[in-house]
């Protein structure tokens, strides 16, 4: 569950009374300066190369948006989605910095940023409300590569979730905007271990001993165990997440499972395709539980050097209203248009349709609707690479 949704609405109301956000130097995703994650999408606009320095690598990036919902919502705020959360006006959403030192046998990553995205994806972390610093990071971790370990990687610390097949950054998805599957069906990170290994040279299996979801800590503490698997070849790859444990802030039983898989499809050089599925469920005390699930495909096509395509459409059943906090069938169409000006700058047109069963979307002075237009800007500036 990301966060139910009357405390999301009271996150939301926050962002819009506060000022905008203070402007910062910040980097490429997690996918850039971290080991790749062959369980998400190949990096839709790469910046160049980071540049190493005694094997310190740095990078940047700057994301900003405006958005228009032919809804006119009352508080200007766009339902479900999740770090283009406001309408009409432009928008500072996420600035961060990399810092990357994995080359050797002990290394460090950590992925610094400011702006609404990092706001929200700490929005219900019990440790960043007491350690107000902690907001400022979307990874923190102590790398260790054994020597003889046949390849094996140690992490310890915050990482991003190896669920889905989108990222927090926009600029390394197809589409600006995320799916309902990311927003809604998985965590965003996770605190303590992980390790990845790689058993042949198409297939990588991990393990994962880590908090619950989205807290750094205070939240069943080393309770949560992940396993993850990665088979590659050159045309296609597949994954396959499973988290399981208590992640319950309110509750000290039950256990909450996520299954998450996608693959990934490169037929042509030009043109790739992914499906996306997952399936959630919560126990409660008492016997009862909660369940969603949904699935997800997308596919994009390089026009040429400058231009691309992208479309998304999917489906998500929050069958109790675990995560949205209404119980609701959702759909959502998405088609992006891309212009990469250079390595260092891309923009993105989109236009997104979101439906439910349920009259869910706020539309201003109407009564609530069962649907939802936007028509979304998004620029990405990509500074650096940085010495």
């Amino acid at each position: 569950m990301r966060i139910p949704l009357c405390i999301l609405a009271l996150v939301m109301s926050a962002y819009a009374a506060d000022e905008a956000p203070k402007p910062a130097v910040e980097t490429p995703e997690q996918t850039q300066a971290a080991p790749a994650d062959a369980s998400k999408p190949a990096d839709a606009a790469p910046p160049a190369p980071a540049p190493k320095y005694k094997g310190w690598a740095f990078s940047a990036l700057a994301d900003a948006y405006v958005t228009r919902n032919g809804n006119s919502p009352t508080a200007d705020l766009n339902s479900l989605q999740n770090f283009n959360l406001h309408s009409t006006s432009p928008r500072f959403t996420l600035g961060k910095f990399v810092i990357d030192k994995s080359d050797g046998v002990i290394g460090v990553h950590a992925d610094i940023g400011v702006g609404e995205t990092m706001r929200l994806i700490h929005a219900g972390d019990v440790a960043s409300q007491d350690h107000k610093g902690l907001r400022y990071f979307e990874q923190m971790y102590a790398i260790l590569k054994p020597k003889n370990a046949h390849g094996t990687e140690i992490d310890f610390g915050q990482f991003v979730t190896s669920a889905g097949a989108e990222v927090i950054e926009s600029s390394s998805n197809w589409n600006y905007t995320r799916s309902l599957l990311f927003a809604w069906a998985i965590p965003y990170y996770h605190f303590g271990l992980k390790t990845t290994t790689p058993v042949t040279k198409e297939l990588t299996m991990g393990f994962q001993l880590v908090n619950g979801w989205n807290t750094v800590w205070g939240n069943h503490n080393m309770q949560n165990v992940g396993l993850t698997l990665a088979y590659t070849k050159p045309k296609y790859t597949y994954a396959a997440n499973y988290y399981m444990g208590k992640s319950d802030l309110v509750s000290n039983a039950g256990v909450r499972n996520l299954f998450d898989t996608t693959i990934i499809l490169n037929p042509t050089s030009k043109f790739s395709l992914y499906i996306n599925g997952d399936y959630g469920r919560n126990n409660f005390a008492g016997g009862k539980f909660a369940t969603w699930y949904g699935a997800a495909t997308a596919a994009r096509f390089q026009i040429n050097k400058i231009f691309a395509f992208a479309g998304r459409t999917e489906f998500f059943k929050d069958k109790d209203g675990f995560s949205t906090g209404v119980p609701q069938n959702l759909k959502e169409g998405t088609a992006t248009f891309e212009g990469k000006l250079n390595d260092h700058l891309v923009a993105r047109l989109e236009f997104r349709h979101d439906a439910s069963d349920k009259y869910f979307f706020d539309r201003g002075k109407s009564p609530a609707g069962k649907s939802m237009n936007t028509l979304t800007l998004g620029v990405v500036a990509l500074l650096g690479p940085l010495k």
